[in-house]
């Protein structure tokens, strides 16, 4: 993965976490349930778009850079057969 997008993917996990915190303590402070499921479904589409990033990022490195040097370092040598069932598997999980 690039390191300009990993420092980008962490930023917003660092922010998705403290989201989360944050809905920890709605929860404990027994705050409105609209505003705390509201607070839910923002982290839920920070996830997304993480995974988002994530997936673009694989592609570009993994799935169109496969073989060019380009490639992660644990990414195993595939035929584009399998690298195309691997991406029907994580776009499988991803979008559950």
């Amino acid at each position: 993965m690039d390191t300009q997008v990993n420092k980008q993917i962490l930023t917003r996990l660092r922010r998705i976490e403290g989201q989360v915190g944050g809905i920890q303590k709605m929860v404990e402070e027994q705050r409105y349930c609209v505003d705390i499921l509201n607070q839910i479904s923002s982290v839920r589409a920070a996830l997304d778009a993480v995974g988002v990033e994530l997936l673009t990022s694989h592609i570009k490195t993994c799935v169109i850079g496969h073989g060019s040097g380009q490639d992660h370092s644990d990414a195993s040598v595939q035929t584009d057969e399998d690298l195309l069932n691997e991406i029907k598997l994580v776009l499988n999980r991803f979008l559950k």
